[in-house]
């Protein structure tokens, strides 16, 4: 999200593409909350320099116009249904992944986790 939210702020093109368990997370409303001691432990340390929280950077950089996507078989996959993620702006967009491969072309740097 770091890396994304620094694009937007200097007016790059940014797709998020979500898969997965961050899918899922985000979904459920969990995405970037801390889930082991390890991760707690660097969320406390991220709260006292004042980082922002990763659903923060996700929230602002699409308000910047960062766009978030998801592929519509990974979205099955995950038992999800892409018309209620995008209604309750969760995704901005469900794609094939032909149309993903599409939209990315010619993009300077992809990021996956």
């Amino acid at each position: 999200m770091s890396l994304g939210i620094t694009a937007a702020a200097f007016g790059d093109e940014v797709l998020f593409v979500f898969g997965f368990e961050a899918l899922r997370t985000l979904a459920n409303g969990t995405f970037g909350k801390p889930l082991t001691d390890r991760e707690r432990a660097e969320s406390t340390r991220g709260e006292g320099i004042g980082a922002p929280l990763p659903t923060r950077m996700l929230a602002d950089a699409r308000g910047m116009g960062a766009r978030a996507v998801a592929c519509d078989t990974t979205v099955k996959l995950c038992g999800l249904v892409a018309a209620e993620l995008e209604r309750e702006g969760v995704l901005d967009e469900v794609l094939g992944l032909p149309q993903l491969w599409t939209l990315t072309d010619g993009m300077s740097r992809a990021l996956t986790f």
